[in-house]
């Protein structure tokens, strides 16, 4: 009877290893997905990139402080659930450039633009886009959507019905 009794305190034991690998291998495989997935999510169009702007009185105001410093700055405005992305960014013409963040041909792939020096690459096709031709004569085609903005008292001023003319592209 000894040995009976050393077999199923082994088998006892045996099982709660075995459970305790399986808790282990789970929350192993958890981790890896939560972090591919954060990974992921990054990588989403419209995940990830843009600062959202809460407009004030039918404008969106972002300090020029922010926006001159020579690198793309993205933002987001939420209009009926639809995030509306765009970017401002200072060319080497010392001028701010505007535009929604969706070219006007590739705007279906919902990719955007990431600056590379004084360029902006759609994400999709991959061409470049000098910056300083960013503006109100480049519509239409492949080039960035042009998002009209001003500048008064030291900020960028964006209309809300500028920015909800660029709904179409999200």
């Amino acid at each position: 009877m000894g040995n009976a009794k050393k077999k199923m305190e082994i088998s006892k034991t045996a099982g709660k290893s075995k459970k305790t690998l399986f808790k282990l291998l789970a929350l192993a495989v958890t981790a890896l997905l939560l972090g591919v997935g954060v990974v992921f999510a990054f990588n989403i169009p419209g995940v990830g990139k843009g600062e959202k702007v809460k407009p004030v009185n039918g404008v969106a105001t972002i300090p020029l402080s922010i926006v001159t410093d020579g690198e793309a700055h993205f933002y987001k405005f939420t209009d009926g659930g639809r995030e509306i992305g765009f970017f401002l960014v200072k060319g080497a013409d010392g001028a701010l450039h505007s535009a929604f963040d969706a070219c006007d041909v590739c705007f279906h792939e919902k990719k955007g633009y990431v600056q590379q020096g004084e360029f902006m690459i759609c994400k999709n096709c991959n061409k470049k886009f000098a910056i300083v031709r960013i503006g109100p004569h480049t519509i239409g085609g492949c080039n960035p959507s042009y998002l009209p903005h001003q500048q008064t008292a030291g900020n960028a001023v964006i209309s809300v019905d500028d920015l909800k003319t660029g709904a179409r592209f999200f």
